[in-house]
């Protein structure tokens, strides 16, 4: 792909010295299309170097909790729900709400979401660590200003192929009644699944589905992918450990800023990079984020 773009490239100049040198306004168009193909196709080689892992091409898990703060950080928690749906709505990926557990007053206390699509892991992976918000509440009736946290994990959809040992004895499955907007798919049956895996203390829900059965299936799928993830970090902390690195702080790591009061800035403190378009990133343009991660991560400075 990369020769194929070199000799492209050699064409669109031999090409744009001949509109130059005759004033062809027709070539220096067609010149301008091949500029913006030829970039489209560079951006594209770029993001699969970014991809080496096979997991980076399977789909993703997020889950979303919000911190220490009631109200305000699950509040918070919704909003960013609605961030990751509106960007899979945007990258015309596919999102699947899982499971969401509504708060008491207002937002989530937790929701998982996949989100299918090319290189969906890769990508969304750079959303890992901790979101913090500053705004004045809007449940405060003083009108003070409050600073909010929620985590996002990401974890990869492991494909049927890949084996992750579950002993049936490890694992406590609780049935219970669906709850929040469903549709036709939550019932008044005790249809929803938890599923914890008591070894790692790794809970998983779903109540999304059809039937219990599904909803079952569903979670334990989920389960095996956190299981996985957990088994490529401990192995991961081993090497770190054999090698004498010091390991990377990578959870419960403050990975990003939207301040909404006293300015509005949104600011991610891994690249440095801001930007003053705080709605349209809540509506989910966060594409120039991730990108600027994974370019930092490949230059080594992520």
């Amino acid at each position: 792909m990369y020769n194929g773009l070199s000799l492209k490239i050699e064409d669109l100049k031999v090409l744009n010295e001949l509109a130059i040198s005759e004033e062809d306004e027709k070539t220096a168009q067609e010149v301008e299309q091949q500029v913006s193909k030829i970039t489209n196709e560079l951006n594209h080689l770029e993001i699969s170097a970014w991809f080496t892992s096979d997991l980076d091409r399977h789909d993703a898990i997020v889950e979303i909790h919000p911190g220490a703060g009631g109200t305000e950080s699950q509040d918070w928690a919704n909003m960013l729900l609605r961030m990751y749906l509106r960007y899979a709505e945007i990258e015309s990926f596919n999102a699947i709400l899982n499971e969401v557990s509504p708060g008491e007053a207002a937002g989530i206390k937790s929701a998982t979401l996949t989100i299918s699509g090319k290189n969906a892991y890769g990508l969304l992976k750079a959303e890992k660590g901790v979101h913090r918000l500053v705004r004045i509440s809007p449940f405060d009736a003083s009108k003070r200003r409050h600073t909010s946290f929620a985590s996002v994990d990401v974890t990869p959809v492991v494909d049927e192929e890949v084996e992750v040992n579950i002993d049936p004895k490890d694992l406590r499955i609780e049935t219970y009644r669906s709850s929040g907007a469903g549709g036709q798919h939550v019932n008044v049956t005790d249809s929803a699944v938890r599923i914890t895996h008591t070894p790692t203390k790794t809970t998983v829900s779903c109540q999304n589905e059809r039937s219990q059965l599904m909803n079952r299936n569903t979670a334990m799928k989920i389960l095996k992918a956190k299981l996985y993830e957990l088994e490529l970090e401990k192995k991961a902390e081993e090497i770190a450990r054999i090698k004498g690195e010091k390991k990377e702080i990578a959870w419960g790591s403050q990975i990003r800023s939207y301040v909404l009061h006293p300015y509005r800035m949104i600011k991610d403190h891994r690249t440095g990079l801001e930007t003053g378009k705080v709605d349209a990133v809540l509506d989910g343009e966060i594409q120039d984020f991730i990108v600027r991660y994974h370019q930092s991560r490949a230059k080594g400075k992520g």
